[in-house]
């Protein structure tokens, strides 16, 4: 199947708001794309029920088993491998639970790999590579909700029983009918005509932001307010650690930071002192 969508349909595509931007002033340009900004929670506070949906379904797949799949091309692909990066060392989970994928591969995720999100066949290839089931999620994102390599990768995944969603800026998109949960945030046109970057790819962070914290929540690796399970790889985190330890046990803080590095995590320190 073919999917064709004109330019002039997408949201995203439409003209910029604002005309001769390079005979702004600075104060101007940075003035105006800050206003633009300011939508973008505006407009996800719409769709805060679909994300809370999605949030469910991927906490339980997670507590059966199942792994969280971020699949994109170019700007989308980058934000899920971020995302997917910073869930180890936030939240102590392993890192085969949540994945990020990216057309291109690798290599694209510095600098972009020309014609690789056209591939329609790519991305559920590369999803087999982790010999994906049905106990996981696959969330296509795409801000133009148009991306044959996203397309494809939720096409076969729906075709195989696995659950699907997207995060997009475009409604009724190509992307979001392949999608069992699609979320589609409306920021409008961009400030330069076209560049998804800016507004679409911050709506982006702050649902994948929403979507993994919560999600992490829901599987009891926060408690109170404080990342208990947070791996312990710089001085800084160790320094953050002690200090939660030390408020926890009502301990001083070399002593907290002695039980920290012997026990690995706030967690593991106040479960062996509560012994």
């Amino acid at each position: 199947m073919i999917y064709f969508v004109s330019q002039m349909d997408k949201i995203t595509e439409q003209p910029s708001r604002y005309r001769h931007l390079e005979k702004m002033s600075t104060t101007e340009l940075l003035s105006n794309i800050n206003t633009e900004d300011k939508s973008v929670p505006l407009a996800i506070e719409k769709v805060l029920p679909q994300i809370a949906q999605l949030v469910d379904v991927v906490a339980d797949k997670m507590l059966a088993g199942g792994r969280l799949f971020y699949i994109g091309a170019g700007t989308s692909g980058r934000l899920g491998i971020v995302d997917a990066s910073e869930c180890p060392p936030t939240f102590g989970v392993p890192h085969g639970l949540v994945i990020g994928l990216i057309a291109g591969g690798d290599a694209a995720i510095r600098k972009a790999v020309e014609r690789a999100e056209d591939d329609m066949e790519q991305g559920w290839l590369d999803l087999m590579a982790y010999q994906i089931g049905p106990n996981d999620v696959v969330v296509g994102i795409a801000a133009s909700g148009t991306t044959p390599y996203v397309i494809g990768a939720l096409k076969t995944c729906r075709e195989k029983g696995i659950t699907t969603a997207c995060i997009t800026c475009n409604t009724g998109s190509p992307v979001a009918m392949q999608s069992d949960f699609p979320i589609e945030i409306v920021v409008g046109p961009e400030f330069v005509t076209g560049s998804t970057r800016m507004k679409s790819g911050t709506a982006q962070k702050l649902c994948l932001n929403m979507l993994s914290t919560a999600v992490m929540i829901r599987l009891g690796r926060v408690e109170d307010n404080k990342m208990v399970n947070m791996q312990l790889t710089n001085d800084k985190l160790v320094d953050r650690g002690t200090k939660m330890l030390a408020e926890l046990l009502d301990i001083e803080y070399e002593e907290a930071k002695k039980q920290l590095l012997l026990h690995g995590s706030v967690k593991k320190a106040v479960q062996a002192h509560s012994k």
